[in-house]
């Protein structure tokens, strides 16, 4: 039996704004993380995968913790990129439709940083940044953090992987005022480990969804064995037998995605490209188009598509197998959000075939394969 938000103890303003977006039901992570960041509110190590609703799980209980009436910067959020702290913002702030007004700015880079400081002179309760992006702003000394009372590192995994290891220090020092540290992370490096052994509580809440429970069970994981000439034309056919239907394909490197898109574009498909060469103009001008269906299929690489979040995709194909295991979470979670079914497809060459079930043991999945 699946417990209600409100039995979670979200209160019925909030409840509200969830549910005017659609979201009825708590996921496992928000029906564990939830009732202990509400009254205990202390520190909380979760290890959750994208796509598994921890936007809610952390950001409903914030909103909670946050006077209205002091107008100082009380809840501090930090994700990788730019796409997640915004797309993070936005849920933030259509939570709180029905509720006393709370003020979120978002901080990242790639958007004029003159507009943030202007920003951040109003009241401001809560702040969601990228690190690099506030690094900048302590420097210009244009935002206080001395009030912050809670702090969020969501995918902090991957914050450590894209090399922001100091920055996340000076976070945690500048914070030290803070009630508590609430760290969300896919997978649990040895780095991860340390940073949780320096800056947060002993007896930190340590929640783990179960790797059985992260891996969505909305998805219908397939493979097909195929050799590297043949996969455009598998990808092709593919694409074109998709109907209206809109999905994501990962690509391993910036030339692939490149090369594939030229071949699929010739081929009169309509598709967009993510690469990590593109300017933050390029990139947004891609997800734009993307988003508002302009092209149906979008190519990416790992790197480019961090925090990418697009409702409604029915398919994630993988090129290849992605370098990293966890990645494979991190891709095939993209579709089947929200409770909608998805399919991820893997394209792998015959010698690849034991990678197959080493995922299956890894992740406990089942895989079918297709012709």
């Amino acid at each position: 039996m699946t417990s209600t938000f409100k039995q979670l103890g979200v209160p019925s303003d909030l409840i509200q704004g969830i549910e005017a977006l659609g979201i009825l039901e708590p996921t496992p992570v928000q029906e564990q993380a939830i009732p202990f960041l509400m009254e205990d509110g202390g520190d909380l190590i979760a290890q959750a995968q994208t796509g598994t609703g921890k936007t809610a799980a952390f950001g409903l209980p914030l909103l909670t913790k946050i006077d209205p009436s002091f107008k100082e910067i009380q809840g501090l959020i930090i994700a990788p990129t730019r796409e997640l702290a915004q797309q993070i913002g936005k849920q933030l702030f259509r939570y709180t439709k029905f509720s006393a007004r709370i003020f979120v700015e978002v901080v990242a880079g790639g958007d004029k940083i003159d507009l943030q400081v202007k920003k951040l002179q109003r009241p401001t309760h809560i702040v969601v940044a990228t690190p690099g992006r506030l690094m900048d702003l302590l420097k210009l000394k244009a935002i206080r953090l001395q009030s912050v009372r809670h702090l969020v590192l969501d995918e902090a995994d991957e914050m450590l992987s894209m090399g922001f290891q100091s920055e996340l220090e000076t976070i945690f020092k500048e914070t030290s005022a803070r009630k508590s540290t609430w760290l969300f992370s896919a997978t649990f490096q040895q780095r991860i480990k340390s940073l949780v052994e320096q800056h947060m509580s002993a007896n930190a809440q340590m929640l783990k969804i179960d790797k059985k429970h992260v891996v969505n069970r909305n998805i219908d994981h397939q493979f097909a064995i195929c050799s590297r000439e043949d996969k455009t034309d598998f990808i092709y056919k593919y694409l074109k037998a998709q109907g209206d239907e809109r999905g994501l394909i990962f690509c391993r490197t910036r030339a692939g995605a490149v090369s594939l898109g030229q071949k699929l574009t010739e081929l009169g498909l309509a598709v967009g490209v993510l690469q990590g060469d593109l300017s933050q103009k390029d990139r947004d001008k891609v997800m734009r188009a993307f988003k508002k269906e302009r092209t149906q299929f979008l190519l990416a690489t790992d790197v480019a598509a961090r925090g990418i979040d697009v409702e409604g995709l029915s398919f994630v194909i993988q090129h290849q197998l992605p370098d990293a295991m966890q990645y494979y979470t991190h891709r095939s979670g993209r579709t089947a959000r929200a409770g909608k079914k998805g399919v991820s497809i893997t394209l792998i060459e015959p010698k690849e075939r034991r990678k197959i079930t080493q995922l299956e043991k890894e992740l406990g999945l089942s895989f079918t394969m297709v012709e």
